[in-house]
């Protein structure tokens, strides 16, 4: 896997999270964010699978995300 490094939020503290990468060989997008998400944003969607997690990120984030290429 080789990944290429999209963007990270310019206004995180400490030049944290999140951050955008790209994985070139499948075209996924990888994100690392914050997953400390209120609880009524979880009772809101429901069941979440075991391995899986809701990530919250600013819109400003959306800057650094690829076109889907038609």
């Amino acid at each position: 896997m080789a990944l290429q490094f999209l963007g990270q939020d310019p206004l995180s503290p400490n030049g944290g999270s999140p951050t955008f990468w790209l994985d070139t060989e499948t075209g996924d997008i990888l994100a690392q964010g914050y997953t400390s998400i209120a609880h009524a944003t979880l009772a809101e969607i429901g069941s979440i699978p075991e391995g899986e997690a809701i990530i919250r990120f600013p819109q400003r984030m959306i800057q650094f995300l690829p076109a889907v290429p038609e």
